[in-house]
């Protein structure tokens, strides 16, 4: 019996973890996605080209390689048929390479006006919702009035929209909030012509083979092998992350077992993507945040804007006492840094060891990570040099493998994988 590998966003997601589940798929018979939903934004290069992928998981590009849309994914029908759209048109073989678990959960256009609603109620204390419907959507799982792939598929599919739909009115009502009169709208032009678009989508989306995710992953392992692919990052885990500043589902590694129906002991490596700064989208603490020209300089160099919002992204110092925690929380066993390469140009490096919280030194991190803490910095000497062309270790400068040696020693597990690009082929294993 094969193992279920996991590769992990270990910050505020943006890691990079698509070129990474990419790079890794050649290895694996099948990728699958097992929580999050289209606010994810999974960027590729590759020949030439960029892709970026909301739902559909990272090996759609691998020839041979079956991709799984699991239960524990919340899905946009309307994003999906979009997506599908751009791949065919790229000529993916998507139907080939893509099934889907009957009890992932749907997102229907009210929910995205309810995303909204519950934005302009929150005023100044907003999370910064991608306004997807995400959390509206992982409420009704929660609240048990939520609708599922499986259900499109069974007779009444049309009654239960129009319940449900009635539900998110009601809240939308309780909360001020008139679709056709506040400014915040989630989607363009009338919800009539959303749902158009969603009934379509919804006939799309059943010509796909739809499957009992959790029976079908566990006879794949007696055979095949898997990887899963998480969504978002450590630090917006609902029970672990910066609470209430986080996303909606379990993003750590524990997330793969609910959201693909695999039991604990069949986890077997768990790949942590972390950036060698930190970036951070919407609101929310961040303790290493830069607001100075550095912070400018990492945004620019970086191109840290939103793969799905075109939102800048807030940039600072790499956090080990947050990536640190992530490691643990994950179980980690391979660490993987991306974007090392953004770095080349700087004097000085920093790098956060620790946190005084109310003046108390500490390398634990906080209840309340809002609250006032000031960061402790180890520098380093920037290593000056241009990484993007290296694809051998030992060719990497003497200064940049005392940075790697460093948080290797602090982290307490080896980094396997330095990516010094965007493209595959900009990769070194070690």
């Amino acid at each position: 019996m094969n193992k279920i590998d996991v590769v992990l966003g270990l910050q505020w997601g943006d890691e990079g973890k698509g070129k990474i589940v990419d790079v890794l798929a050649e290895r694996y018979n099948k990728v699958a996605r097992f929580q999050g939903g289209p606010n994810a934004g999974h960027s590729l290069h590759f020949g030439g080209k960029s892709f970026v992928l909301r739902s559909i998981p990272s090996g759609i590009f691998r020839d041979g390689t079956t991709n799984i849309i699991g239960n524990g994914v919340v899905f946009d029908p309307i994003a999906f048929k979009k997506e599908c759209d751009e791949l065919s048109e790229a000529g993916v073989p998507i139907r080939e390479r893509l099934v889907l678990s009957g009890k992932a959960h749907i997102i229907l256009p009210t929910h995205r006006l309810l995303d909204a609603a519950n934005e302009q109620a929150a005023g100044k204390g907003k999370i910064g919702s991608t306004l997807k419907g995400i959390g509206p959507c992982y409420t009704d799982k929660i609240s048990r009035h939520g609708l599922r792939i499986g259900d499109i598929l069974a007779d009444g599919f049309i009654d239960k929209y129009g319940k449900l739909k009635a539900r998110h009115y009601k809240e939308m009502d309780s909360l001020g909030f008139d679709y056709n009169a506040d400014p915040i709208k989630p989607f363009d032009g009338s919800l009539e012509a959303e749902e158009k678009k969603f009934f379509e989508a919804i006939e799309f989306v059943k010509t796909f083979r739809t499957v009992n995710c959790e029976y079908y992953i566990n006879e794949a392992l007696k055979s095949d092998s898997i990887l899963a692919e998480g969504a978002q990052g450590t630090m917006l885990d609902v029970d672990y992350g910066s609470y209430p500043f986080v996303t909606s589902s379990t993003t750590s590694c524990s997330g793969a077992c609910a959201g693909l129906g695999v039991a604990p002991q069949k986890i077997g490596k768990v790949f942590g993507i972390f950036k060698a700064y930190c970036t951070r989208v919407g609101s929310g603490p961040f303790p290493t945040e830069l607001f100075d020209q550095t912070g400018e300089k990492l945004r620019a160099v970086g191109h840290e804007f939103g793969a799905v919002t075109g939102r800048p992204r807030r940039c600072g110092w790499l956090d080990l006492v947050a990536l640190k925690y992530a490691v643990i929380i994950d179980g980690v066993t391979d660490l993987i840094m991306m974007k090392s390469d953004c770095l080349d140009d700087f004097d000085t490096i920093k790098v956060c060891t620790s946190y005084k919280v109310n003046g108390v030194q500490t390398n634990e991190l906080p209840f309340d990570i809002s609250a006032p803490i000031e960061p402790v910095y180890t520098e380093f000497k920037g290593w000056k040099t241009d990484l993007s062309g290296i694809r051998e270790e030992d060719k990497l400068p003497a200064n940049f493998r005392d940075y790697i040696k460093f948080m290797e020693e602090y982290l307490e597990v080896p980094i396997s994988i330095i990516s010094l690009g965007p493209d595959r082929e900009a990769t070194i294993f070690r």
